[in-house]
């Protein structure tokens, strides 16, 4: 059976994130990467990336966001889609709609929105 913890999303130190903004910041705006992102300040707007994103603990994003991962550790307001995992850690809060291939809620986070899975194309 497939361990999402294995992944080495989960393994990735800081120096792997090509940006992050830290404590602190105050973003109004859209952003877009191609590269690991990661949050730990309050996000105003639209997120949208062909890489991984990473909401750390100390984060608040009020935007909808479209990626290929997400690991949420901090709080966000809006609709999440991911192509490939949504992860809610214990301290992780999503208040929007969600739609992903793998969708994990460990014990302890708070999702309340609509969840929908899906397919592989294979």
């Amino acid at each position: 059976m497939f361990d999402v913890k294995e992944s080495d999303f989960f393994d990735l130190e800081d120096e792997a994130f090509d940006t992050i903004m830290e404590p602190g910041i105050k973003f109004t705006g859209n952003i877009k990467f191609v590269k690991p992102f990661m949050i730990r300040c309050s996000v105003n707007g639209k997120i949208d990336a062909t890489s991984d994103l990473v909401v750390d603990s100390t984060a608040e994003v009020n935007a909808d966001i479209n990626v290929a991962r997400i690991l949420v550790k901090g709080k966000v307001h809006g609709n999440v889609s991911a192509r490939e995992l949504i992860f809610i850690t214990s301290t992780g809060t999503i208040d929007g709609d969600i739609s992903s291939k793998q969708v994990v809620l460990e014990p302890g986070s708070t999702f309340t929105g609509r969840c929908t899975m899906l397919k592989d194309k294979n």
